[in-house]
């Protein structure tokens, strides 16, 4: 479904941000990449659907090689692509419905989205996808309006109603208190296993990914150290990834959260290419 072969990326002045990254992605198979600051995680992401340009390497999604696309089928494949972006990515004075729409750029004319005139098809299908998110009774309020975790359930439903093959996720509780990313975790999970989606999910947050994901890649200094289960997500491999720690300590407080949870139950800034057409748009109209 998704193989990458030999990936690296070099930034300006030599900085090596991947280093022969290799990685083969199955339909329906969710995957958390976990790694320090400046792993690459972020880059590998954004390598993928080419926001960052590779150096070299391959990476073949759908039989398609993504690194030898030009403009145009670039952004037709992009269709096939959903990204979850960490700082949400949305045009702030905008309603959720339109910033959910946004997703179906890609399918429509210029002109439709210049006027923002979208098929009934897509209304509904938003309108689903809002349910489904409990965001329902926010639909026409601007984005600028809403909490940290209603963003990111936009960000999730914008990312949905491109219909992609492929979820790409870059740190989507980062910025959220610990129930509010345990919730979104969740929902990120159940709608990708719903549709049958491969993911790879970025997370700093090794508990979740433990939770959430049957499949763990570990990355240190651009390189994959870890490939795995959860379940061999052990002292020895955290401190591969991570280097030396107290991860007993890290494993106990595992056990409390998941303990806490089971009582509760019982009782930045990038806006891709289409993101930019719907704000000319919006600003156009005004």
């Amino acid at each position: 479904m998704l193989e990458i072969n030999g990936l690296h990326k070099e930034y300006p002045g030599g900085d090596l941000a991947l280093r022969g990254v290799n990685i083969k992605l199955n339909k329906g198979e969710i995957t958390a990449v976990i790694g320090p600051s400046g792993a690459g995680k972020s880059t590998l992401i954004r390598c993928i659907n080419r926001l960052v340009e590779p150096t070299a390497g391959d990476i073949v999604l759908q039989n398609q090689n993504i690194k030898e696309l030009d403009k145009k089928e670039l952004k037709n494949k992009r269709r096939e692509i959903g990204m979850i972006f960490q700082e949400y990515a949305l045009v702030e004075r905008l309603t959720v419905m339109e910033n959910v729409l946004s997703g179906r750029l890609g399918y429509v004319s210029f002109w439709r989205a210049w006027l923002r005139k979208f098929p009934q098809k897509d209304i509904n299908q938003a309108y689903q996808l809002l349910k489904r998110l409990g965001l329902k009774d926010h639909v026409t309020k601007r984005a600028d309006q809403l909490s940290g975790g209603q963003r990111q359930r936009v960000g999730i439903a914008r990312a949905l109603i491109q219909d992609p093959k492929l979820l790409l996720v870059d740190e989507p509780t980062a910025s959220l208190d610990p129930k509010t990313s345990r919730q979104i975790m969740r929902l990120i999970t159940e709608l990708a296993r719903e549709r049958e989606l491969a993911a790879l999910i970025n997370i700093h947050d090794v508990s979740l990914a433990k939770e959430y994901v049957s499949r763990i890649i570990g990355m240190r200094q651009g390189e994959i150290v870890f490939d795995g289960s959860p379940a061999e997500l052990n002292k020895k491999t955290l401190t591969t990834i991570y280097g030396e720690e107290d991860w007993e300590k890290l494993s106990e407080d595992d056990d409390d959260s998941n303990d806490d949870e089971r009582a509760q139950q019982g009782g930045n800034d990038i806006v891709d290419e289409e993101q930019r057409r719907l704000h000319l748009a919006a600003s156009s109209s005004n």
